[in-house]
């Protein structure tokens, strides 16, 4: 669970305070599937990053699984993200010169896990997505739509129970789209926390809840929103 009370984003410009949310109050609720939507600039991404602990709010608390982690170190943060989050963005940030498999696994070698746990966790997840045979590729052989399931398959490769995707059916055709908020269904199926941004209404559509932005500020918390879209 996360909890956001009282929190305001800001940046400088020299001088200049730019606001960027403001007076964000929001619980996510564990086993949730969330869309973040709003026009170009309001605030979204940025949300999104404060979630993640990519960023920090210039004002208010945060907390997750009840713990207030406003002040928390970078370190402190870092262990969060790489405990408990998985990431998935629009332009996939796969590495082009190693393979399927190598990208999947790369969070893995991180954390030092030992080759043959790497290997057995990497296909379950290429599996899950439905892109074992793929796993000797390299990126630039994919479709896109098989580029973001890859980038999928890294974002599960450490079982996180939140999944954030910022836009990720953004450079994707309709048909590719849904098959990947078909894998998406099917991780909150299975208990996965997914939040996401998007400023597709059909995409939004897929989502149990949406959390509508304007201005920085939450102006319309709209209640269940999925209806078998497709």
């Amino acid at each position: 669970m996360i909890e956001i009370n009282d929190m305001y984003k800001h940046y400088y410009i020299e001088e200049e305070k730019v606001p960027v949310l403001d007076n964000i109050n929001l619980s996510i609720e564990k086993g949730g599937f969330y869309s973040i939507t709003g026009p170009s600039g309001s605030g979204k991404s940025s949300l999104l990053n404060i979630i993640g602990c990519l960023d920090r709010p210039s004002e208010g608390e945060i907390s997750f699984n009840t713990r207030n982690i406003t002040k928390y170190t970078t370190k402190e943060l870092a262990i969060i993200r790489n405990k408990y989050i998985g990431f998935v963005f629009q332009q996939f940030h796969l590495l082009p010169r190693i393979s399927v498999k190598k990208n999947v696994e790369l969070p893995l070698i991180y954390a030092g896990l030992d080759r043959r746990s790497r290997k057995e966790k990497m296909e379950e997840v290429l599996e899950k997505v439905g892109l074992l045979d793929k796993m000797n590729n390299l990126p630039n052989t994919l479709s896109g739509g098989q580029k973001q399931r890859v980038a999928i398959a890294r974002a599960l490769i450490n079982d996180p129970e939140f999944l954030l995707a910022d836009e990720p059916t953004g450079s994707l055709d309709m048909k590719t789209s849904d098959s990947i908020m078909r894998i998406f269904l099917e991780l909150n199926k299975e208990g996965t926390t997914i939040l996401m941004v998007t400023h597709e209404s059909h995409i939004a559509a897929f989502a149990d809840e949406n959390i509508y932005i304007y201005d920085g500020r939450i102006s319309d918390r709209k209640g269940k929103v999925r209806d078998e879209p497709y």
